[in-house]
């Protein structure tokens, strides 16, 4: 594996260049960065994530208690998660963190899902798709976006018509804490240009 660094905006990005042959990988690793994330079930057509909800919050704690990070928001969605965390200063290991919770999540759940054989050739289970997206957070605009993306997101699949209805989200969280009332997101025009692309 070839590690290349380099800076954007006085900023260490590291591009990690995967072996000859296979997909290259770039990744902004920040020590101490604030990253958006989106990981997907391979089958987008289940709803493995809250029918094991339990499951991943104590998946996602064990990682915590061994590999510290901040969840600043998170919500859960039947296929796929949305989250940014915060790593603790010096540390840019965000990818051995997903590694371990995608592992400990899948060896939780019974056997029995459709595998292709690149995967089964490789020991793998067939429960989340290899890659997943990641945005380094580039300000508090783009912070605030990226919440608010997350916040509303089970509104946007159609899961829900109010955010507060949708029980998997730190939307809850930022409630309790006063930071936002519990008809966010109800209004024409309240949350405007949100998320990945914004």
């Amino acid at each position: 594996m070839e590690r290349s660094a380099f800076r954007i905006a006085g900023l260490p990005i590291i591009a990690i260049h995967k072996v000859k042959g296979m997909t290259r990988y770039r990744r902004a690793l920040v020590p101490g960065g604030t990253y958006f994330f989106t990981v997907n079930l391979a089958d987008r057509r289940t709803t493995l994530l809250v029918d094991h909800v339990d499951l991943l919050r104590d998946t996602v704690r064990h990682t915590r208690q061994r590999h510290p990070f901040v969840i600043d928001a998170m919500v859960v969605l039947p296929d796929h998660l949305h989250a940014v965390w915060t790593l603790p200063p010096g540390d840019t290991d965000f990818p051995m963190r997903w590694r371990l919770i995608k592992t400990r999540f899948s060896h939780g759940l019974p056997q029995g899902e459709h595998r292709r054989a690149s995967r089964a050739g490789k020991g793998e289970r067939g429960i989340w798709q290899r890659r997943y997206w990641e945005h380094l957070i580039r300000d508090e605009a783009d912070l605030q976006r990226h919440i608010d993306y997350i916040h509303v997101n089970p509104v946007k699949h159609g899961y829900v018509a109010r955010v507060v209805d949708w029980p998997y989200s730190t939307f809850h969280r930022f409630v309790r804490e006063g930071l936002l009332s519990s008809d966010w997101g109800c209004l024409e025009g309240e949350v405007g240009n949100v998320g990945e692309m914004a």
